[in-house]
């Protein structure tokens, strides 16, 4: 047998540098191995979604004026999950003589503005978020734009009902009698116009977003315009009933009637949770044979109102009702289309086959 001799002490130092050496290699190239993923992931998207904002624990908005682009103010210490409309509650704390109703931001200049429930995280894309502001003027919430549209009408005919001899002559209203239809006409429009109050009331399930007060202004002036001169023709002591007589009548209020109901009940659908949250979807129809209508039209609320107030023009058989029942067409078409657009491209497989209110038509 041989025997192994013994390392001297020159190469056990040898060999404890060439393991210190090896040692220190792999150190490094752990260490530069690490990096390089560092630099992959930072360079890649992979790293940008899976951390974004995550070490963000505040944010700072930056408020320019959107035709000056000069700073108007600077939000500190906003919180991820915090809205625009938290984001304009400190703006006006900031400068009082703005509210937050008044208050309108941009993400760019002249994009589109921000609703008021879009979270800052959702928008920023780093700690300094900047956002462009104008001033929307005088605001008004929509209930209350909804609420004195149809409150005036419906006083409004009483007034004209009534017969006051500050509009009509008391001698000839005492002595011309009154057509049924006179009554029926009163009916119809006070229950189309109380249905609309009591549907703002406890089915519209409205935003709390505001909206110019000339809207509210030319609002009123078209409904309240409109229905002194519908009143004013159907009661006067003068008024002619409709030319078929009560077949005509009974017809066209049996028809109002439907409208009215199919109206509402396409209202009730559309407040409900399933149609109008993020995950909403086309509206279907029911048992309720009210609601079939979804099958052909993608908007049959305002089928339904057309429908109100074509009936409501045969019924009384008055110049006024007809020109305000084709003007509330043209306008309502206008909105239908613009619904359908959107529509088409949310629900694209439920409505490419619907037409927007004319069933096969419009």
């Amino acid at each position: 047998m041989f025997k192994r001799n013994k390392p001297s002490a020159t190469d056990r130092k040898r060999e404890l540098f060439a393991q210190g050496a090896t040692q220190s290699l792999l150190k490094n190239d752990i260490k530069n191995f690490h990096s390089l993923s560092q630099l992959v992931l930072s360079a890649g998207g992979l790293r940008k979604t899976a951390s974004k904002h995550s070490k963000t624990t505040h944010f700072e908005i930056e408020i320019l004026d959107a035709q000056t682009r000069k700073q108007i103010c600077i939000v500190d210490k906003v919180s991820p999950t915090s809205t625009l409309r938290d984001v304009k509650q400190k703006i006006h704390k900031a400068c009082p003589q703005w509210y937050p109703s008044r208050i309108g931001l941009q993400l760019e200049h002249g994009g589109p503005f921000l609703k008021d429930y879009v979270t800052i995280q959702s928008i920023a894309a780093s700690s300094i978020v900047t956002l462009y502001f104008t001033d929307l003027g005088q605001q008004v919430s929509w209930t209350t734009v909804f609420l004195a549209e149809y409150t005036g009408p419906l006083l409004i005919y009483l007034i004209f009902y009534m017969r006051l001899t500050y509009i009509y002559d008391a001698k000839e209203s005492s002595r011309r009698f009154r057509h049924p239809v006179v009554h029926l006409a009163c009916f119809c429009h006070c229950l189309h116009y109380a249905r609309y109050l009591l549907e703002t009331l406890f089915v519209h399930k409205l935003s709390g977003e505001h909206t110019p007060l000339k809207n509210l202004i030319k609002g009123c002036a078209f409904y309240w315009g409109f229905t002194c001169w519908i009143a004013y023709y159907i009661n006067h002591p003068q008024y002619t009933p409709p030319s078929f007589g009560n077949r005509q009548i009974t017809v066209s209020v049996l028809n109002f009637l439907i409208c009215e109901a199919g109206n509402h009940f396409i209202n009730v659908v559309l407040a409900h949770p399933n149609h109008t949250g993020h995950n909403a979807c086309f509206p279907s129809p029911s048992y309720n044979p009210f609601t079939w209508l979804f099958m052909f039209v993608s908007c049959p609320n305002y089928t339904y109102e057309i429908g109100s107030w074509i009936s409501f023009t045969i019924m009384t058989q008055t110049l006024p009702v007809g020109i305000f029942a084709l003007l509330l067409s043209i306008q309502m078409s206008l909105w239908a289309q613009k619904k359908h657009k959107v529509y088409l491209k949310k629900f694209d497989s439920y409505v490419h086959r619907k037409s927007a209110m004319i069933p096969f038509i419009l």
